[in-house]
């Protein structure tokens, strides 16, 4: 039986084709790949007989092949491709036939190639005992059927379906990312004190593919956090200071016009904004217009950049770290409900305790600069997302997430009373999605390989506060959404356990 070879984060990976096979990073592609570079539903293989032929199904970067741009290409054995940045190999022989190292070719009931025990070993050594930087304390019509969407297929990142491990050596690369977190936040600690959940939180986000919004008054190391975690992950990490002024084209990039000193050829070219980067801290993003906030939808969404009519992948990992000042409002921009919706997480950073704002008033007074060793790199970090998406989760958790977020929503006739008389609009399916990749991350991060409801609970918080806006009534009964997530918690109890 046919089938396609492909690479994707340094894992190899072989596919056995069924008489039509969609390939895309849409999870409901038969062939899913979360690459960046690849549209949601990239191109389809068509069986005609014994032979095979790829056609383009509307995407943003057709198919390459012998470096041109396609529409259509008949396969024969050994044809090479790309779609995005993605390198496919077409092999008419029997799919059973899978090189050392290479991920069989059997198929999961959504089509999804099963990920063998090897890509699942991730490697968490520290890359390379070295210093970082010191840290100062401060398309072609397609004639097929149309199929209706699922609604999960709007969710921020799209990843392969989880599968069980076949050996013990992923539960080693648990243990290894357990005992790298311990030294992530060891490495962070010699500058940021205290401040643990708010580090966990943000780490969780970071092997999740999700971004941060933290609200938080000055003076609690917002901006100190980020350089720090930059630092420790070896990762690249840029600043953007919003303000009234700014332009969607200063955070995205812009074209311009340069002249060729050989030929004297003017032509323009795209120079890159800020956003081209790993860790990018979005600092006060409250205080922008929603023409220059809506910059980021794309980028946090997609994780690429569409400007000048051209489209380019952001560097990845990626993640978005914006802050928010809870006062001072005046000249500030609200952020519209569809941009809150892109971040997985809203923490709020509270106010040190009693012994940590000692620490902070002695050893800041110091004269004292730290270094921070490096602890993972991107290729690790890239690894360690894939990991978490193999984390299996019951359907008795999967449902209790969804009945927190059906919960919330007061046009459920099932929702509890006071959902009805102090929320306005309540939680959509994104927020089930993040529940669930937020407790995969945290089981994994403490080293263990299996999601119970409490795992759920765990991060309910930090997903549902800045998703559930609240009425009138609420207002005046001062009642916020942090007080209306911990009702839910207490009301919605855990589905019975069906064997």
């Amino acid at each position: 039986m046919a089938s396609l070879k492909y690479r994707f984060n340094n894992q190899e990976y072989q596919f056995v084709l069924k008489e039509r096979t969609r390939i895309g990073r849409s999870e409901s592609s038969d062939l899913c790949v979360p690459a960046p570079s690849l549209s949601r539903h990239h191109a389809v293989i068509v069986r005609d007989g014994e032979n095979y032929a790829i056609e383009d199904d509307r995407s943003s970067s057709g198919i390459v092949h012998n470096g041109e741009t396609l529409r259509y290409l008949a396969l024969t054995d050994g044809t090479v491709f790309k779609l995005g940045d993605i390198e496919f190999t077409f092999s008419a022989e029997d799919g059973a036939s899978v090189a050392d190292g290479a991920v069989a070719g059997n198929e999961t009931e959504t089509g999804a190639p099963v990920v063998s025990a090897e890509p699942s070993s991730v490697s968490l050594e520290q890359p390379v005992q070295q210093k970082s930087e010191p840290v100062e304390q401060p398309a072609v019509k397609q004639e097929a059927p149309v199929a209706v969407e699922p609604l999960v297929a709007a969710v921020a990142v799209e990843p392969p379906k989880a599968v069980t491990p076949a050996s013990g050596e992923p539960i080693e690369a648990v243990a290894r990312l357990r005992d790298a977190r311990e030294r992530i936040l060891g490495e962070i600690g010699k500058v940021i004190i205290g401040q643990r959940e708010v580090l966990d939180e943000i780490l969780v986000a970071l092997f999740a593919r999700g971004h941060c919004l933290l609200i938080g008054v000055p003076g609690l190391a917002k901006t100190l956090m980020v350089r720090a975690l930059g630092a420790a992950l070896n990762l690249e990490t840029k600043r953007i200071q919003f303000t009234p002024d700014l332009m969607p084209s200063d955070i995205t990039g812009t074209d311009i016009l340069e002249e060729d000193a050989t030929t004297g050829r003017r032509q323009f070219q795209f120079h890159r904004g800020p956003i081209f980067t790993n860790l990018l801290l979005a600092d006060e993003i409250n205080r922008t217009p929603p023409k220059t906030q809506a910059a980021l939808l794309e980028a946090m969404q997609e994780r690429r950049v569409t400007a000048s009519g051209q489209t380019f992948a952001l560097p990845d990992p990626f993640m978005v770290l914006a802050t928010q000042n809870p006062i001072e409002q005046e000249g500030t921009y609200p952020l519209p409900e569809a941009q809150l919706d892109r971040f997985m997480f809203c923490i709020h950073l509270k106010y040190p305790s009693l012994a940590d704002e000692q620490r902070v008033l002695l050893e800041t007074t110091r004269e004292e600069v730290w270094n921070l060793e490096k602890v993972l790199d991107a290729d690790a970090i890239l690894k360690c997302q894939h990991l978490v998406r193999q984390v299996p989760v019951s359907d008795h958790v999967a449902l209790y997430a969804m009945h927190l977020i059906r919960a919330t929503r007061p046009e459920n006739p099932e929702s509890p009373d006071f959902i009805k008389r102090w929320v306005r609009w309540g939680a959509g399916t994104r927020a089930g999605q993040y529940l669930l990749l937020a407790a995969k991350a945290h089981v994994l991060l403490q080293g263990r390989f299996s999601v119970s409801c409490a795992d759920i609970r765990a991060h309910a918080l930090p997903v549902l506060r800045h998703r559930i806006f609240c009425n009138f009534a609420a207002a005046s009964e001062g009642v916020n959404t942090d007080d209306i997530v911990k009702k839910i918690l207490e009301t919605v109890k855990e589905p019975e356990y069906v064997k």
